[in-house]
């Protein structure tokens, strides 16, 4: 039986439009609300629909420095304890993690802390059959991206080599985004990336 990859969004810090790539065997969703979040967007919630029971949110009660970080440690320690083999999955821009992170896997535990969901091993975008292929499918990532598109073109470079399975230098990662901006997807200003992604 494959070990159980839960993924802990950290709401208040990333808002993942991509959920449904989490539709698949051995995955749980937990997104953790923050007190004064007090709407969640359609879309969202559709996607959480659509998981079933491998989905659920957790709100924190009361607002405060951390507060959020502070349950989604408790909910790995509790987890842990029931699952030892799983492997966890913390979707934050937060780094405020990573010392956590590091005495976890000091512990042999099975965690990382990714940015978004595309980052996530096994949920790559598989090698395209052509370079329109890949392009559309980094397109339709980044559309599902929402507010936490990469912002710079360092940034965007890195976001496409981390979605694809395949290794690309940097020559080839610069022709995937100059494909994006002639096909007008991007517009570049002095390093800086401006967005016209299809809904």
């Amino acid at each position: 039986m494959a070990a159980t990859n839960y993924v802990l969004i950290d709401f208040e810090n990333v808002q993942p439009g991509n959920l449904e790539a989490l539709k698949r065997p051995a995955f749980k969703v937990v997104v953790f609300v923050g007190a004064n979040q007090a709407k969640i967007p359609f879309d969202l919630a559709a996607a959480m629909q659509t998981l079933g029971d491998a989905a659920r949110y957790v709100k924190i009660a009361s607002a405060g420095k951390n507060a959020l970080d502070f349950h989604i440690a408790y909910y790995i320690g509790e987890l842990v304890a029931r699952e030892p083999d799983a492997y966890f999955h913390i979707i934050s821009r937060d780094t405020g993690f990573d010392p956590l992170i590091k005495h976890l896997k000091g512990r042999k535990i099975r965690v990382q802390r990714e940015r978004d969901l595309a980052e996530i091993p096994g949920l790559r975008l598989p090698t395209a059959t052509s370079h329109e292929d890949t392009l559309q499918a980094i397109v339709k990532n980044l559309a599902g991206r929402g507010q936490s598109r990469p912002r710079k073109v360092n940034t965007l470079s890195n976001t496409i080599r981390s979605l694809l399975a395949e290794t690309l230098s940097d020559a080839q990662l610069a022709t995937r985004v100059n494909a994006l901006e002639q096909r007008g997807y991007i517009k570049v200003t002095d390093g800086k990336v401006a967005y016209h992604l299809p809904p």
